[in-house]
């Protein structure tokens, strides 16, 4: 079995995440909360949730030293970005909307097999808007420049939308895709 822990930073799709992981099979999946010690997180790979807060994301930070994969959804990703060294901003579009995302690497382990193109939910009141460095730009869209990162050589990846909502058309791959990342 894997095991994936998705680390609860109070977001509303948060649950889904745990949901999606929980049905798929050869996956054992918790939810933790983001103050759950870092010595106690054992597990093959990470989701960090989105929220609603960057003020409010406990330990994120001490588990991006952690040496397993991990995947930010929105606040998550943002997360990655500006503990990493890159920057994130208020977006222009603001709340929910359906967005066509332009994959730019069909060879990224995490998105490259929705290319060329897939439609997903997101919110874009905050958005990366500088990638870290070791970080590719693996995801654009007409509204952000930056709708999703990887860093293949350290097992960090990040998506802007939520892959977990049925709104976003193909998101149980992203989730199939990380998990054989994680194994």
């Amino acid at each position: 079995m894997t095991r994936i822990l998705v680390v609860d930073n109070h977001g509303q799709f948060t649950h889904l995440e745990h949901r999606v992981l929980r049905d798929m099979d050869g996956v054992e999946t918790e939810t933790v909360d983001n103050t759950t010690p870092p010595a106690d997180i054992d597990a093959d790979g990470l989701v960090l949730s989105g929220g609603p807060d960057m003020d409010d994301v406990g330990n994120c930070p001490e588990y991006l030293d952690l040496d397993v994969p991990i995947l930010g959804i929105c606040l998550g990703m943002q997360l990655i970005a500006t503990e990493l060294g890159g920057s994130v901003e208020s977006g222009d579009y603001g709340g929910y909307a359906d967005v066509d995302v332009e994959i730019l690497d069909e060879d990224d382990p995490l998105l490259g097999s929705l290319a060329p193109e897939t439609r997903v939910w997101a919110s874009h009141a905050d958005e990366v808007v500088d990638v870290p460095e070791g970080f590719t730009r693996t995801a654009r869209s007409d509204i952000c420049d930056v709708e999703a990162i990887s860093d293949t050589d350290r097992d960090r990846y990040g998506v802007q939308w939520h892959p977990e909502v049925a709104h976003t058309e193909e998101g149980e791959a992203v989730f199939e895709n990380f998990v054989d990342i994680c194994e």
